[in-house]
């Protein structure tokens, strides 16, 4: 009943035959550079960081109550005195504890040599000039070591969040599934780093939060592949390991194209149309969706492939098979 409504759906062929592992070698040594690439970029030029992990300052920006504040203004003025990345955020009224659009905090970056107070003013400035009469006050100025902390911080809560998600695996189906899907995560993170360098997008805590997003969702269309590889493995005892991959990831090809390409279109939109606070968290996001999708048959399955899986019995064990050497049906 669902698929009439969707007749796009009816383009995409209900059952596929295309041997994926086949190609498992070409594409591992592809993702092997590309992973290489990035990590060598994030250390050279280096991730662009944003005011979360550089330090800058803030101030909170005013108008009486009632009268509502163009935050797309602010963000535009302070955007065009070059300090690099700003944030607009609406909080609530001190005096109230009222969120009624009238108050907003502004975060910027300071300049490494320049006067901060210089700096400040010429924020003020620009802010008047672009929404008129404001008040300013609670300005704040974070240090290196603050932010510090904070990249340090988002860095384990990555590595964290990787572990789990091996564990989570490991105790599901085996230990080559959880090794498979840790692979997996660690390459999608670190390409999407990589398109970070690549882009010079701002790495603030927007980009954690990507990151983070990402892996659950490399992970979430992970378990789909592997639970239907685990029931076709009992199913079918004497059917060679690769092929027995190679349908598993074809009874699940329309699942995770359908999911992915609605994730994309969403993501797309609030690319677009999201203004330029979440065009970088969008664009790193929908990339990640793909290389998750991507690392699901190209790396996770074929380390299953190298290492090998039992079958139920010592009889019907399999053997570790070498990409590229097993039968062929």
């Amino acid at each position: 009943m669902a698929m009439r409504g969707w007749p796009l759906i009816k383009l995409l062929p209900q059952k596929t035959n295309f041997q994926f592992v086949r190609f498992a070698k070409l594409f591992g040594a592809l993702s092997a550079v590309l992973c290489i690439a990035s990590i060598i970029g994030c250390f050279w030029p280096g991730l662009n960081m944003g005011i979360d992990f550089r330090g800058g300052a803030s101030l909170e920006v005013a108008k009486p109550a009632g009268q509502v504040l163009a935050l797309d203004d602010i963000r535009g003025s302070v955007s065009d005195l070059g300090l690099g990345d700003v944030q607009v955020q609406g909080i609530a009224r001190r005096d109230t504890n009222v969120a009624d659009g009238s108050t907003a905090v502004v975060r910027f970056q300071i300049p490494e040599g320049a006067d901060q107070t210089q700096v400040v003013r010429r924020v003020e400035g620009a802010i008047s000039g672009a929404v008129g009469e404001v008040t300013y006050s609670g300005v704040e100025v974070v240090g290196s070591k603050v932010s510090g902390e904070l990249f340090r911080s988002g860095l384990i809560a990555l590595g964290l969040a990787v572990v789990l998600m091996f564990a989570y695996i490991w105790f599901r189906f085996e230990p080559q599934f959880g090794l498979g899907a840790v692979a997996g995560l660690l390459h999608d993170v670190i390409l999407v780093f990589g398109l970070i360098v690549v882009m010079r997008l701002e790495f603030s805590l927007n980009m954690v939060a990507a990151i983070l997003t990402v892996i659950g969702y490399s992970m979430n269309d992970t378990v789909v592949v592997f639970d239907r590889l685990r029931e076709n493995l009992r199913k079918y005892k004497t059917m060679p390991l690769r092929e027995v991959i190679d349908l598993s990831i074809n009874e699940t090809l329309s699942r995770t194209i359908i999911t992915g390409l609605t994730a994309v279109m969403v993501l797309a939109a609030l690319a677009f149309l999201g203004g330029e606070a979440l065009f970088g968290f969008s664009i790193a996001l929908m990339f990640g969706i793909i290389v998750g999708t991507y690392s699901s048959i190209y790396v996770g399955a074929p380390i299953i492939l190298l290492w090998g899986v039992k079958r139920g019995g010592s009889s019907d064990e399999a053997q570790p098979v070498k990409l590229g050497m097993a039968s062929r049906p």
